[in-house]
């Protein structure tokens, strides 16, 4: 019962550790973010959405005109 619990909990904060890390891909605030499935990006379209653009170095954020004052 202790191996059950035990394999459990490391799955569980495996897990955690897996969607902190996918939640650091800046991709969808980028402004060449298409969000087409056939071009995700219009500058990377290989690494788009993956771990590998966490720290894109062309990342510019969304004008976003509605929050603008």
């Amino acid at each position: 019962m202790m191996i059950l619990a035990w394999s459990v909990l490391s799955a569980v904060r495996d897990s955690f550790a897996v969607a902190k890390r996918l939640h650091q891909i800046p991709c969808s605030n980028c402004q060449f973010f298409t969000g087409d499935y056939r071009l995700k990006c219009t500058v990377h379209p290989s690494v788009a959405n993956s771990e590998a653009a966490i720290n894109c170095m062309d990342f510019c954020e969304k004008n976003n005109y509605m929050t603008r004052v």
